[in-house]
């Protein structure tokens, strides 16, 4: 039997080459390995980069309806204050969170000794013997895990330079967008496909990240009048944590309930942590997951596994800032691998999770962005 008839040859009829579908997923597994080990690497430049892309793309709209009014230069500035007044904001509001956390946890080190007694005994009398408890937790040391809390809390003070990073690249991205849209314009006459793609992602990040900060601010609201009622200690720090954990997709009410609900443990005993763990539930169940997905809709596009899994991956890969944004990373890559490649539509039902797949957005040629373009010369 000769070559071609074994399935060896990797020249097609038409003398391109071909390679075994085997071949090409393994080449694919290994390029996915290699970029998110380079993201990783990256991380430290990538995540701002990120934040600044993403936080662009959510007051473009602002920029864009000033522009219609005033002069462009006047839309510039607005959203240069406005990206600049969110970004050290949130940097304020971080460093107060670090300050108050580092100096209130101490004070629980004996309570938190106290209910590590009281849960051995409590074993002890379900019939698990003293020794294997003993030998269990030989290895934990109560001011090591708190050490270790505050030790990574403090870490966001070496986050000032990557502040002072983020602060400069908004300034650059906030120029460039004025004229982006332009060059859309022009890349739509040879690339449709791929600009419509991009379009879609912008559109659906700005309503995912709209959407999220709105429902987002009303949780922590009700978390922080919730929590002042049960008399918790650091209400607002753990509504301004429950704010930011309500990016993280899926997994993003159970980050925003172990902290108050350990702390509420240690100051106010099981009853009262328990009564947290019920309110956090309730408002999540009915603002998040009822009333949230209904108004997002299909601007995401993924499927709930395929959720969970971006923000594992991405967590992976740049850290916090990837945990935080995975929809929106995920949506790049969907957009840019399968939205802008009309071969690879078939795709779009099973990353979706719907059978319907996602609605694509076309754009017409020459129609994207602040003026058309003309037509590219003969």
């Amino acid at each position: 039997m000769s070559v071609p008839e074994q399935g060896l040859d990797v020249a097609g009829r038409d003398g391109s080459t071909r390679w075994p579908r085997s071949v090409t997923l393994l080449l694919g597994l290994a390029a996915v390995v290699a970029v998110v080990a380079g993201l990783r690497a990256f991380s430290g430049v990538l995540g701002p980069v990120v934040v600044g892309v993403v936080l662009v793309l959510v007051l473009h709209p602002v920029r864009t309806r000033l522009q219609r009014r005033l002069p462009g230069w006047v839309g510039v500035v607005v959203v240069l204050l406005l990206l600049y007044g969110l970004v050290l904001g949130a940097g304020v509001a971080v460093g107060w969170s670090v300050y108050e956390l580092a100096a209130t946890l101490p004070s629980y080190a004996p309570r938190f000794a106290q209910l590590q007694s009281e849960g051995l005994d409590l074993l002890s009398q379900v019939g698990i013997g003293q020794s294997q408890i003993s030998q269990a937790l030989a290895s934990v040391d109560t001011g090591r895990v708190l050490g270790l809390a505050e030790s990574a809390l403090l870490q966001v003070g070496s986050g000032v330079s990557t502040l002072g990073f983020l602060l400069f690249l908004l300034f650059f991205l906030a120029l460039d967008a004025t004229v982006f849209p332009r060059l859309l314009s022009q890349a739509s006459w040879t690339h449709p496909d791929l600009v419509s793609a991009l379009v879609g992602f912008a559109s659906g990040t700005r309503r995912f990240i709209v959407v999220s900060t709105v429902f987002g601010a009303v949780v922590a609201v009700l978390d922080v009048g919730a929590l002042y009622w049960l008399a918790v200690p650091l209400p607002l720090l753990w509504g301004l944590w429950s704010f930011l954990t309500n990016y993280v997709a899926n997994v993003g009410f159970f980050l925003g309930l172990a902290p108050p609900a350990l702390l509420a443990l240690l100051a106010n005993g099981p009853g009262n942590a328990l009564v947290v763990v019920l309110v956090y539930t309730v408002l999540n169940v009915v603002i998040q997951g009822l009333v949230q997905p209904s108004i997002v809709g299909g601007a995401v596009g993924l499927s709930t596994t395929l959720t969970f899994l971006s923000v594992v991956v991405w967590g992976f890969a740049l850290g916090a800032v990837g945990a935080l944004l995975a929809v929106p990373l995920s949506l790049f890559v969907r957009a840019v691998l399968v939205d802008a490649d009309r071969s690879a539509h078939w795709l779009l039902p099973l990353i979706a999770g719907n059978p319907r797949g996602v609605r694509l957005r076309r754009a017409r040629r020459g129609t994207v962005g602040a003026a058309p373009a003309p037509a590219p010369a003969e």
